[in-house]
């Protein structure tokens, strides 16, 4: 039903591309010049520079990922814990605090608004259909609902800029900053840096820097708790694989009471845990658009220069052409594999190819790899009272991401201790 919904709605959004681009050449005047569009904007070393600032923010995530376990350890014995709602927060908190340096006051009010803005951004609207029409556009209140999401989201970036700039008045005097406590730079300093030198050709305001807070805090935020909870909705199915990844980490780790990002290096398995989990849940089913730079065939179809093109990751990663058994969690398929995520196997895209790869990649798997091994490591689980693996429901909800569509309650026992 799932895969049946995501090739409707695609062919749907495919088609709408299409009618939009005939309506828009027809409209346009034979004898209108040819345009000479100005060059874009340079792209900010900051973003394309990502993996270069991995390393620096380990303690964060490592920092957050404690404060999960020790959250789920305080759970009463015997009762269950919404995990996807834990994973959500520990991803939120680790995101803002690499970019603002701290955790954000208003973060629940935050992610409520951002949660809104992407379903919002996930759907159809009257207006997309009929985009000439004032009166669909006048009574339809999807846009309107939407601009005051971004007006909020807006305002409290604001809110997260100005409680970033009174700690760090409080901390020290900018000659002197960082250097009385130790503490390190976060994202925002790097974006405070280059708006401060100038040097690039378009310069970066702090509003752009505003607009890059919340685009990197909702894409990285989303993506990366989709992914655990899918990787530990597949291990709950599948105890087999869950007991391998759990013996690899608490052998190798030998009951030591923290997890390190250093200690994960050689955690060969719970890596194959994570790219089986992102061949069956890539971060994006739908990767972000891409427009044909030459015409070409694809599947017996013309596919005319500059068209909008649509590739569909969930449906590759599930393709019996590239995968055997496509349909079942099997991480070992990846052992002596040299097909890797990071964009040069087409069989296997889950954060695109390309220059137009995710950025966040080896954020996004840091984060991923450090949460999953927390909670693999110090905790054994088990599925709330007459639910047998088989039964576990994995509905999923269909928008710019595919997330669980109910919550995942599961009953947690400590087994190593903080």
């Amino acid at each position: 039903m799932a895969m049946q919904q995501l090739v409707y709605w695609f062919c749907a959004f495919l088609a709408l591309l299409l009618l939009l681009k005939l309506l828009r050449k027809r409209g346009a005047t034979t004898t209108a010049p040819a345009l000479k569009l100005p060059p874009s904007p340079s792209s900010l070393p900051f973003i394309h520079n990502l993996h270069h600032l991995l390393h620096s923010f380990h303690r964060v995530r490592e920092e957050e990922a404690g404060r999960l376990v020790a959250a789920i350890a305080a759970t009463p014995p015997g009762e269950t814990v919404n995990l996807c709602e834990q994973i959500f927060w520990v991803i939120a908190d680790s995101t803002m605090r690499t970019m603002i340096g701290e955790r954000f006051e208003r973060r629940d009010e935050f992610l409520v608004v951002l949660a809104d803005i992407v379903k919002i951004a996930s759907g159809f609207t009257m207006a997309e259909w009929f985009p000439s029409s004032w009166l669909v556009r006048a009574f339809g209140g999807t846009r309107r609902r939407g601009h005051r999401g971004y007006l909020t989201t807006y305002e409290l970036v604001e809110n997260a800029y100005r409680q970033r700039q009174k700690r760090k008045e409080a901390m020290a005097a900018p000659s002197t900053r960082n250097a009385v406590t130790g503490e390190e730079e976060d994202l925002m300093d790097e974006l405070v840096r280059i708006h401060e030198e100038g040097d690039l050709e378009v310069p970066l305001t702090i509003g752009n820097i505003k607009a890059v807070t919340i685009d990197l805090f909702g894409a990285g935020t989303e993506t990366s708790s989709d992914a655990l909870q899918w990787a530990m909705s597949e291990l709950m199915r599948n105890p087999r694989v869950m007991q391998k990844a759990q013996a690899e980490l608490r052998d190798k780790l030998g009951g030591k009471p923290t997890v390190t990002e250093a200690d994960l290096a050689d955690m060969t398995y719970l890596k194959l845990v994570v790219k089986e989990t992102l061949r069956l849940h890539p971060a994006l089913p739908l990767l972000v658009p891409r427009e044909c730079n030459e015409t070409c065939k694809i599947m017996g179809y013309d596919v005319p220069k500059g068209f909008v093109v649509f590739v569909n990751a969930w449906a590759i990663g599930r393709d019996p052409k590239f995968w055997d058994d496509p349909e079942e969690f099997k991480p070992e398929r990846f052992e002596n594999s040299k097909v890797d995520l990071k964009g040069t196997d087409f069989e296997f895209i889950p954060f695109g190819a390309g220059r137009r790869l995710c950025p966040g990649l080896a954020f996004g798997l840091a984060s991923i790899e450090i949460v999953l091994a927390v909670l693999l490591y110090h905790f054994d689980w088990e599925l709330p009272d007459g639910v047998a693996p088989s039964e576990l429901d994995m509905t999923e909800e269909m928008g710019i991401t595919i997330r669980r569509k109910n919550d995942l309650y599961l009953r947690p026992t400590v087994r190593i201790k903080v």
